[in-house]
């Protein structure tokens, strides 16, 4: 049986500590450059991290009565080598830990994951943002170079 949602007190007091962690991480991180509210969304958050591979990667936080939901956007739909590009992501979900690739809006790809809410603190929080920055970072260039290949080839 799972645990049961979390009561509006308490979904008020995660929100809190969210608030309070990423505030925190803000100051002390170089790699988080922004941390911002959803006007619209009740409990989400956007928080955007310095990248190598390319400009910024922006982590969607939404807490809901379950879950936290993570998310951040990939890449565009691939103009071509779709089916090389997906079984290349498919083999990496089945190493990767707390997030997998997936096909969403506008057959975009995105990282999801979800912790439940009774799992989030710190250590988790610092885990989600850490791992969504490095699964971006390992794979954003093959991923590109595999979906856009046509691209690259008029800059060789």
């Amino acid at each position: 049986m799972t645990k049961a949602p979390a009561s509006d007190e308490q979904l008020v007091e995660l929100e809190k500590r969210i608030d309070t962690w990423l505030a925190n991480e803000l100051e002390e991180s170089p790699v988080i450059l922004d941390v911002s509210r959803d006007d619209e969304i009740p409990r989400r958050w956007y928080v955007r991290l310095d990248a190598d591979s390319r400009d910024v990667t922006t982590i969607w936080l939404t807490l809901r009565q379950r879950t936290l939901k993570y998310e951040t956007y990939f890449l565009p739909e691939p103009e071509e080598n779709q089916l090389q590009l997906y079984e290349f992501l498919l083999r990496r979900n089945y190493e990767l830990v707390g997030a997998q690739f997936g096909i969403g809006p506008e057959n975009a790809l995105f990282l999801t994951g979800e912790l439940p809410v009774h799992a989030i603190d710190e250590f988790e929080l610092d885990r989600v943002i850490g791992s969504i920055w490095e699964f971006v970072e390992r794979y954003w260039d093959t991923s590109l170079r595999l979906g856009f290949s046509s691209r690259f080839a008029k800059d060789s």
